[in-house]
């Protein structure tokens, strides 16, 4: 068997910036099985396999360790793979997914997704020490912290955000799937994306988080439209649009390897 595959980076500015994802686009849908030993090889915080036969056409993620119901990043990447191979009519493409219909079209700019919005989960209403301690930042810096599909953090400023240095085994503790830890800033907001559980132990940059952030932060700066920044060691660039339910992400992708996948005894 062999599978074309595109390695690109999304949400970048520039070579070596933002988030890379693999791309394996099929006309038929490939084993589960397979598809989770080939993302555990590529070792990419997402592989995303694109299914041509049906319409709309599928789309799954798989983290090197399970397969995620949303991704940002690697739905991003898709749409930009599907276009340089000249699949895509008219700069717009919807993807059948876990999370529902979601849509993708090409913009001035860059690739905007259309995502469904996400409400915060409630406040956690506990001790924030062993927060602190697993993040590795002082107690103060923490405002608040709310559950949901993963455990969310606000903290004071930004130099709190970036000057982190967490425990990963200890986070791991905190929520079975992610934390992400978020503030205000000159850029309208900043965050990091921490999933050991899934085999990423800080996620260069988590499109999917920002259906959440957006309309948390719509409503504590009321702004309809936001700049985002990932303070990861690669670092990404959003621009968020919250929509009624929906979340409009805009980020740009670059290319950075084309290649083949051979697996002869599959």
């Amino acid at each position: 068997m062999r599978l074309a595959i595109d390695v690109v980076n999304a949400f970048s500015r520039g070579p070596f910036t933002g988030n890379p994802a693999a791309v394996i686009v099929t006309e038929t849908a490939l084993d589960d099985t397979l598809m989770q030993a080939v993302a555990a090889q590529n070792n990419l915080a997402e592989t995303v396999f694109v299914v041509t036969q049906a319409a709309p056409w599928a789309i799954r993620w798989f983290t090197p360790m399970r397969e995620v119901d949303l991704c940002g990043h690697a739905t991003l990447a898709a749409a930009y793979v599907l276009s340089i191979r000249g699949l895509l009519v008219g700069g717009r493409v919807e993807f059948s997914s876990r999370s529902g219909l979601l849509v993708v079209t090409q913009q001035k700019d860059g690739w905007q997704l259309d995502f469904p919005a996400r409400t915060v989960g409630p406040v956690l209403d506990v001790e924030y020490d062993h927060i602190a301690q697993a993040l590795g930042c002082e107690l103060s810096a923490i405002v608040a912290c709310y559950d949901g599909v993963q455990l969310m953090v606000v903290m004071t400023d930004e130099a709190a955000v970036a000057s982190l240095n967490p425990d990963h085994r200890a986070l791991a503790r905190l929520h079975d799937f992610a934390v992400m830890v978020t503030a205000a800033a000159q850029n309208d907001f900043v965050a990091r994306f921490f999933a050991p559980n899934a085999g990423i132990d800080e996620d260069p940059v988590t499109g999917s988080a920002y259906t959440t952030l957006m309309p948390y932060w719509a409503e504590h700066l009321q702004l309809s439209h936001c700049r985002a920044r990932q303070l990861s060691v690669r670092g990404g660039w959003l621009e968020c649009t919250l929509v009624d339910t929906r979340v409009l992400i805009t980020g740009v992708v670059e290319p950075y390897l084309q290649g083949e996948i051979q697996l002869p005894a599959y």
